[in-house]
């Protein structure tokens, strides 16, 4: 289980997170929800420790991870898909698939894996990752995290940019993830693909947590999502949506 007790986080003395605490156990889809500025993005590189922590601690299972310098991280089994996707765009889909296997020494077969979830890669493994569009930048971020064999995937805004038939293609790989024991922790502003694979849903104000709700709680009375997030649920046909 990966444990989040009480952390708070800076940038250049503001604070940022106050206080934060929240667990994600395995094969778990925890959506982390909250308007721009809210402190989401600033909690995974926390975790991630790109972001110094201020106090608390963070555990993955029994190793303190809050211990640890960032490129350690991912050794002890969580990956990072940060906002942007952040690929070497000068080097091939291949070679930015390489660069997960080499940080884990991971086999072939890892790769194998990752590649049968974005059958679209295997045609593009000798094309710059910068000319992909934007779907298939995301498909390969995503494939180049599992290359480190993670446990637990953090995601920040997947679908950012994509159009709608990929956004369920990310969703889907989501889901996926799941099903084969691997956590995610989701960061993404798509409300109803986020309520969608979610076990649960977690708010962030202003750097605070500000509840937990399960994705059926919030269908039933969307007042959190208004308050935290923004945004106003529609029924259509019995189905919510939300603008």
């Amino acid at each position: 289980m990966l444990i989040i007790e009480g952390i708070s986080s800076s940038y250049d003395q503001v604070r940022v997170l106050s206080g934060v605490s929240l667990n994600i156990k395995g094969g778990e889809v925890l959506g982390l929800l909250g308007r721009n500025g809210a402190g989401k993005s600033t909690l995974l590189k926390s975790i991630m420790g790109l972001v110094k922590i201020d106090e608390g601690t963070i555990k993955l299972d029994d190793v303190v991870l809050s211990q640890k310098l960032a490129h350690e991280i991912p050794e002890c089994g969580i990956g990072y898909i940060p906002q942007g996707r952040r690929l070497f765009p000068e080097l091939t889909v291949g070679e930015n698939l390489k660069m997960g296997l080499y940080a884990r020494n991971s086999s072939n077969d890892v790769l194998d894996w990752a590649l049968s979830l974005f059958p679209v890669l295997k045609t593009r493994l000798k094309q710059k990752s910068g000319t992909l569009s934007g779907g298939e930048q995301q498909m390969l971020a995503t494939a180049r995290a599992l290359c480190l064999e993670p446990r637990y995937i953090l995601m920040d805004e997947p679908s950012e940019g994509l159009m709608p038939k990929l956004i369920e293609t990310i969703f889907d790989i989501v889901e996926k993830l799941k099903s084969e024991n691997v956590s995610v922790l989701l960061v993404e502003q798509k409300i109803e693909g986020t309520l969608r694979i979610s076990d649960r849903i977690v708010f962030l104000e202003n750097g605070i947590l500000k509840g937990e709700s399960t994705p059926q709680q919030l269908n039933d009375n969307p007042e959190p999502l208004e308050k935290y997030v923004g945004v106003k649920s529609q029924k259509e046909g019995g189905s919510p949506s939300y603008t």
